[in-house]
């Protein structure tokens, strides 16, 4: 009798393995040797992330339950029973985060760095806070009383403020909120002493309510439902569906409530009674403040740069170094690794072809590209120049749709010709196209990535970028435009690989072809995440053929390895460190093209709901650099996890006389050499010494 591979005991809920992920970035808070600010800043991205969680994923669960929705992957678990796991793990992590909070904070009172209450300060430092509330607090802060004739006031996603219980003069009971704007620091400033703001408020409550005498508090945190579901219609009603949807994020199901300390029982049934929340989406925090986001304003303040790590410099290595980019593109395909290369090449490739006369089009998707984005200004002037620019500026970038709105009316006024995303389709493709005229003909140059067009996040996100004149991926780059601007439902290319139609059946051919190797074979997969069932289903035949398997999947996974007689061959890593790893390579060893990259994670959404594009390396020394790349982390023994078949995931450690291996401390020093060689070493050498660098990395 076959094994059934749609057993859901062969996999693993999504919503409980990103959770695990989440737990692996509040470990990295417990290494050794780390800076306190360090440690504090993952204290930051896990408060960071658990929002968005909350924001989308549970407030999703918790509409499939009222909608009544029993099964929603091959897990099987209902949507009330992964809510149920989920507050459980939530809540078995708190101590585990207090825990990490108050070692952090210790360290940083050891480094004469604190994070006070307003009753922990002396009296001086006293005097200094009363002056600052009176002068920056005081006037802006909202106080609110709720009774018959004054409702309970609509609280804004994400809204902090104090609740209150007070007495008046003939002994009545009343019952307050005093709302604190997102314009009042988190933290007010006394030399090298933060100071809690709510704690401040607290202690003149009863200047904000004169004639009452405060009797309980506690401050609160709201968490509502950021989801928008959109209608998509012609494109000019689509910015207005847009805009009126990021009106409504602050208007979503409120989906957690979060307060500090040992809430009066009285003040919680008075905000669990008007915000209609249950008591099992209440959590207490005893010693961490509400809004661990908010710790980024102390990791970022510059008097304490020594109590942080030093940001590491992208160099710019040959021969980009010294020769022109699109006269080198000309000559080799060039591949760039991401922070530890800089970005600068891109925002270059964008630029110079803005200003160069010869050049006739500019061509981008922009997926996420920032506030304050020099691609996007260099397009605006390429338009101004009288280039022809196009641009699909996707609007449905979730948290980025007011950013990219912004800018895609900035684009659109200037004359360029804006796509604002196909029906039902996502576009998270990376890709920009330049043609310019030369020597009496036109020249296509080409630029495909796993990462946005975003120069800020470039410096904190490990990514792929590849420069290329090839003809055949130049073909398949114009033919992907027109599919974008105009009506080509049936467009299929040719070298480049597109989702939803041609990305996943050629990963599954590619995954069949390799599993006939039997235990020769052997490929390894890099992705955030790893979450479709058919994806799953034939890595668990390639496993059971004998071939082995190494997935490097940072996020979320729901295969299990290590399963008898399904997934024995099958590793699964997941590193997470200093950096964000997001590219996504898939590697074989026997196809023909043994390396892709790709902007598609191995989930469903990318796979069969998105625009992506997957790109083979075609030429043998980028794609032995990506293999090696890989070899790397599979390597690393200081910041890897290995998933266990229950579903945790297990430390690595170097092994006794073991040399301790950092696979992104191994890139920033192998960049670093090479860099130096530039000096020493003419230019024809450096990509031996290169290749031996990365080799002995």
């Amino acid at each position: 009798m076959g094994i059934d591979l749609e057993s859901p005991t062969l996999y693993i809920n999504r919503e409980l393995s990103w959770l695990n992920f989440n737990k692996r970035v509040l470990d990295q808070a417990t290494y050794k040797g780390l800076l306190p600010l360090d440690r504090l800043k993952f204290l930051a991205i896990y408060g960071t992330n658990l929002d968005e969680f909350y924001m989308i994923r549970v407030a999703g669960l918790k509409s499939l339950f009222k909608a009544g929705v029993n099964a929603t992957g091959p897990d099987k678990l209902t949507p009330a029973e992964q809510l149920s796991k989920i507050r459980e793990e939530i809540r078995a992590i708190m101590p585990n985060l207090e825990s990490i909070y108050r070692k952090v904070k210790k360290e940083l009172e050891q480094n004469s760095v604190y994070i006070k209450c307003y009753d922990e300060l002396n009296e001086s430092e006293k005097e200094r806070v009363n002056d600052y509330f009176f002068e920056h607090i005081y006037p802006i802060i909202v106080p609110i009383a709720v009774d018959a004739t004054h409702p309970f006031p609509h609280l804004n996603n994400l809204s902090f403020g104090i609740a209150i219980k007070l007495k008046g003069k003939d002994g009545q009971i009343k019952h307050g909120l005093v709302r604190i704007p997102r314009i009042v620091s988190r933290f007010v400033e006394i030399d090298s002493t933060f100071v809690l703001v709510e704690s401040i408020v607290e202690h003149f409550l009863g200047e904000l309510f004169p004639g009452f005498k405060p009797v309980v508090s506690a401050p609160y945190r709201v968490t509502r439902n950021a989801d928008m579901e959109i209608e998509e219609e012609e494109a000019d009603d689509f910015l207005e569906i847009l805009e009126a949807g990021l009106r409504s994020r602050n208007k979503g199901a409120i989906v957690r409530l979060e307060l500090n300390g040992d809430a009066d029982e009285d003040l919680v049934d008075f905000l669990s009674t008007h915000l209609n929340i249950e008591a099992k989406d209440i959590y207490y925090y005893k010693h961490t403040p509400l809004n661990l986001g908010s710790f980024w304003q102390i990791v970022g303040d510059k008097r304490l740069a020594h109590l942080v790590s030093p940001s590491f410099m992208p160099r710019t290595l040959p021969p980009l170094d010294h020769q022109d980019l699109f006269e080198t593109m000309e000559s080799r395909d060039i591949l760039l690794y991401h922070p530890y290369e800089s970005f600068d090449p891109v925002v270059k490739f964008i630029k110079e072809a803005a200003y160069d006369p010869d050049t006739l089009s500019i061509r981008m998707v922009l997926y996420r590209v920032g506030a304050n984005s020099p691609i996007v200004k260099a397009l605006i002037d390429a338009v101004k120049d009288g280039k022809q620019v196009t641009a699909l500026v996707e609007l449905r970038a979730r948290f980025d749709e007011a950013n990219n709105l912004r800018w895609a009316k900035k684009l659109e006024d200037a004359g360029a010709h804006v796509v604002y995303g196909i029906p039902q389709l996502k576009v998270h493709a990376k890709i920009a196209q330049v043609i310019k005229h030369k020597n009496g003909s036109l020249q296509s140059y080409l630029h495909l990535a796993t990462g946005n067009y975003n120069p800020t996040t470039a410096k904190i996100y490990t990514d792929v970028s590849f420069f290329t004149c090839n003809k055949k991926f130049n073909s398949d780059a114009t033919k992907f435009f027109h599919f974008l601007t105009g009506f080509a439902a049936d467009t299929k290319l040719e070298s480049l690989y597109m989702s939803p139609t041609q990305i996943k059946p050629k990963l599954l051919r590619l995954i069949e072809k390799e599993a006939s190797f039997g235990k020769e074979g052997h490929m390894i997969l890099k992705a955030n995440a790893l979450v479709d069932q058919v994806i799953i289903k034939a890595l668990y035949k390639a496993s059971m053929a004998g071939c082995r398997v190494d997935l490097i999947i940072r996020g979320i996974c729901c295969l299990k390895p290590g399963i008898k007689g399904v997934s024995e061959n099958i590793q699964v890593h997941s590193i997470v460190g200093k950096y964000l790893e997001h590219p996504r390579i898939y590697w074989f060893k026997h196809t023909k093209v043994n390396a892709f990259i790709s902007s598609a994670d191995l989930m469903p959404r990318n796979l069969d709901r998105r625009i992506e594009l997957m790109t083979p390396i075609e030429a043998p020394k980028l794609s032995e650099r990506l293999e090696q790349i890989l070899r790397l982390q599979i390597a690393d023994n200081t910041h890897r996890y290995i998933l266990q078949s229950s579903g945790e995931y297990k430390r690595v450690e170097p092994k006794e006389g073991e040399d301790p291996i950092n696979s992104q401390e191994q890139m920033e020093l192998y960049v670093t050499k090479v860099s130096k060689l530039v000096a020493k070493s003419s230019s024809k050498h450096i990509s031996k010494l290169a290749k031996k660098l990365l080799k002995e990395s």
